[in-house]
């Protein structure tokens, strides 16, 4: 059993209670992936394991994503079958026993619990969640092997030789790990599945944010395009073309009441510092800068990119100097200064990470 968990304190323990009691009958093992947890999940979980070998934890310092946990644990354990449940107690426990069976006897690569079958339900979403729910199920498709009534689901077992199979094209990224595994398969799945009905969550608060959303829309990009352009960049160039937008909106208002080149340079600064927070937030959202930490890779941020904002107004400067409108001479800057940004960035503010900016399955 693979558990993911963020501050899932009360859910993990009583989960680990409910898990012992359905899967009594059956050799199994508990491993909880916690992310460092504020509300100190992980030593809840420690505490636990330290009377029962059947239990382990995964604390992740420094990185976060409930797929890329999904995946840590699944390869940190040697099962034939190994299965994926969410620690906020709204997955039924008890279908667990049915799931292996029929992963079993059916020869399946993987069986998942579905809302949407018959006897199934999913009342206990609120009605954004069940919108956003039924709009990912039909993304789904664009990218999904098979034919699954619920892709959003992260509840199912999968056997280890098709895990062994697909795990080294995994995305790894947001919190559908259920997609990514049908969707990085270079054949179709065989896949069962057994409805359940979605429960209320217990304690604590969901997860769900746009930043989530915007994640689940990079794991269609990478299975869609991935081996042409890597999705990290996908996501760079999102950020950098909102960067445009302000960049250019900031400079034809400065132009009202001063010269190109002081306008040039003021969008500019405005244009980087909205790059920083943007890219913080979600580029390299499972390496997030926080509090004092953001501050300095802020000001990391600004030298690094200080040369690239010399070159951005010595080259729109030049071009509106021998004619060029202050769109194109702007544009013409942002251009040239955004490429050494993101090199130079690559080897400073996230130093730490350098080699992995440009790959999916990130930790």
């Amino acid at each position: 059993m693979i558990v993911p968990t963020f501050d899932e304190r009360e859910n993990a323990v009583e989960l680990i209670r409910r898990l012992h009691a359905v899967l009594q009958e059956i050799d199994h093992e508990i491993i909880v992936v916690d992310d460092d947890s504020p509300d100190g999940t992980a030593n809840a979980v420690r505490d636990i394991a330290r009377n029962d070998t059947r239990v382990r934890v995964l604390q992740r310092v420094g990185r976060r994503g409930l797929a890329s946990a999904c995946i840590e644990g699944m390869m940190a354990t040697a099962a034939p079958s190994i299965a994926v449940i969410d620690a906020d107690l709204q997955h039924d426990e008890r279908l667990l026993p049915a799931m292996l069976a029929k992963l079993k006897s059916e020869n399946l690569d993987l069986v998942a619990g579905t809302r949407h079958a018959e006897g199934g339900s999913a009342a206990a979403l609120t009605e954004r969640r069940a919108s956003l729910s039924n709009l990912g199920k039909r993304l789904s498709r664009i990218v999904s092997h098979a034919d699954l009534s619920d892709p959003m689901s992260g509840f199912f077992i999968v056997d280890r030789r098709y895990l062994d199979e697909v795990v080294r094209s995994l995305s790894g990224s947001g919190f559908k790990i259920l997609l990514d595994l049908v969707a990085s398969s270079r054949r179709a799945p065989r896949i069962g599945e057994l409805p359940y009905e979605f429960r209320p969550r217990l304690h604590g608060e969901s997860k769900l944010d746009v930043v989530v959303g915007l994640e689940y829309l990079q794991l269609l990009a990478d299975k869609l395009i991935g081996d042409v352009i890597p999705p990290r960049f996908v996501l760079f160039a999102l950020v950098g073309g909102s960067g445009v937008l302000l960049h250019l909106l900031v400079l034809y208002a400065t132009l009202q009441w001063t010269t190109f080149p002081t306008a040039q340079l003021i969008a500019t600064v405005v244009g980087m510092t909205s790059n920083f927070f943007l890219n913080n937030l979600f580029t390299w959202r499972d390496h997030r800068l926080r509090g004092r930490a953001a501050f300095i890779g802020l000001l990391k941020f600004y030298a690094a990119c200080s040369i690239g904002a010399f070159l951005n107004l010595r080259v729109a400067t030049f071009a509106v100097q021998h004619g060029a409108a202050w769109y194109v001479a702007g544009f013409a800057g942002l251009v040239i200064g955004s490429i050494w940004n993101f090199a130079v960035t690559a080897t400073t503010t996230w130093k730490r990470r350098r080699g992995r900016y440009w790959n999916a399955d990130v930790k």
